[in-house]
């Protein structure tokens, strides 16, 4: 593992060499630097993680120094060191990007746990950096995969909902459509990235625990809160709460969570005191809302208060532009997480998932390429790759590997059988010995049949 690279800055000999040696028995790698221009050399060329860095330097000062350290490289921790103990320097310090200060004559223990604080403190920003980089990723726009009008349509309204402050959005599309890559995009597109995104399918919490897991609750409000809790409207303030199948949720609960909708405060379960919150609310739903107002079982008033901004999903048969790439996608995906090199996916194989009606829309899509995935080897997924239900309803939805009939003034035999041996073969994928076995046919019988209709030569 790398060590820590410190520099001390200080026009002292005796202090930079002092410093040295204590630092570096506390195994970092030190360099040092007499004057602010040395100092501001040093950072180009040796790239250290922390500077200790003197107020008082003759030439270019510490706060000077500061400043253009963190022009170069604002990753840098800093720590002021000052003889004067001036708080009104050492608060503009910290203004400019100044980690901590110490005062001389400085101990030598207590600067060892400010540098390793500090060190923690940097690492720990660049963990949340990096995963903050990765979650945007994993789940921006960049994730919505479709180049189909309606979907071109909905990534433009992500990208303008993610830029603005708008506080409620409402979702809807059939189960498997995306509603939550959706509701994450959303949030990570958006300047509350860096805050919490967080999920709750309403349809599989009781209504009895629902106010708990939004609300949260004090220690003893009742038989099982043996500790207060907080709720993840509190826990997402400054990010995004995304309330999947709102359209389930219980008539009380609606009631309740209209409050905070129109409020943006509420109390834990128990509680005295009103909390304020600031998240943006995504909720998803696969049914008719205004159906469902008809029906007396959703609120007309909370309808029209989350559905502010409304993002409609379409099902994955009525854009089936998107089909061929969606499979790309889930192909290049699977490779990565289960180290094979699939290449893609047969002209038969993609005939039949164009044909398919897709009733788990994207996620049954997703689901099929994985299993195929797992289980196979080859380079290329085929059409016996694919699930047979998944065959026999393309194949009955449209055009087959066999449908036919009679027509009114009557066919050929020999054309049928042609049929069949060249619907047998392509079905195959040109592999024989498969396709005899799809009309049931003995090799020698089939290879017969291919001489003569043609097929072979």
């Amino acid at each position: 593992m790398a060590k820590n690279k410190i520099l001390v800055v200080d026009d002292e000999q005796l202090i930079r060499w002092s410093l040295e040696q204590n630092l570096k028995k506390q195994g970092y790698e030190v360099v040092t630097a007499a004057s602010g221009e040395d100092a501001l050399r040093m950072v180009k060329e040796e790239e250290p993680n922390l500077m200790l860095l003197d107020i008082q330097l003759p030439g270019m000062n510490g706060m000077e120094v500061l400043e253009k350290v963190k022009e170069i490289n604002e990753e840098i921790i800093v720590i002021m060191v000052t003889a004067l103990g001036i708080l009104e320097t050492a608060v503009k310090a910290m203004r400019l990007g100044a980690f901590d200060y110490i005062n001389k004559p400085f101990n030598l223990e207590e600067l060892a746990i400010i540098i390793k604080k500090a060190l923690e403190t940097g690492e720990l920003k660049r963990e949340v950096a990096h995963l903050r980089s990765e979650q945007t990723g994993r789940y921006g726009i960049d994730q919505i995969i479709g180049s189909s009008k309606h979907m071109e349509y909905v990534k433009t309204m992500i990208e303008k909902i993610a830029q603005s402050d708008a506080s409620t959005v409402l979702v809807q599309g059939e189960s498997g459509t995306g509603k939550e890559l959706v509701a994450k995009a959303i949030h990570y597109e958006s300047a509350r990235a860096d805050r919490p995104f967080m999920a709750i399918n309403c349809a599989a919490v009781p209504e009895t625990l629902l106010e708990s897991e939004l609300m949260g609750h004090e220690k003893g409000s009742f038989t099982d809160a043996k500790a207060t809790k907080k709720g993840l409207f509190e826990l997402a303030d400054g990010g995004t709460i995304f309330l999947d199948e709102i359209g389930d949720m219980e008539h009380g609960m609606q009631a309740k969570l209209l409050r905070v909708l129109e409020e943006r405060r509420f109390r834990r379960i128990g509680g005295t005191r009103d909390i304020t919150v600031d998240v943006r609310i995504v909720s998803a739903t696969n049914k008719d809302l205004l159906q469902a107002i008809e029906d007396k079982v959703f609120r007309n008033d909370l309808y029209y208060r989350i559905q502010v901004i409304p993002i409609s999903l379409p099902p994955l048969r009525d854009r089936k532009e998107d089909i061929i790439p969606l499979v790309d996608h889930f192909v290049a995906y699977f490779n990565r997480e289960f180290g094979k090199t699939v290449k893609g996916v047969s002209k038969m194989a993609e005939k039949f998932l164009l044909e398919y009606p897709w009733p788990g829309n994207t996620r049954e899509l997703k689901n099929v390429i994985e299993r195929a995935i797992i289980l196979e080897n080859e380079e290329t997924l085929l059409l016996e790759h694919l699930p047979q239900e998944l065959v026999s309803k393309a194949g009955s939805a449209g055009s087959g590997p066999f449908s036919f009939r009679i027509p009114p003034e009557g066919v050929d035999i020999e054309d049928v059988e042609r049929e069949l041996i060249r619907q047998a073969l392509e079905v195959t994928e040109g592999n024989q010995s498969k396709a005899a076995k799809k009309l049931n046919l003995g090799i020698d019988a089939f290879r017969y049949r291919m001489k003569k209709f043609g097929f072979l030569e």
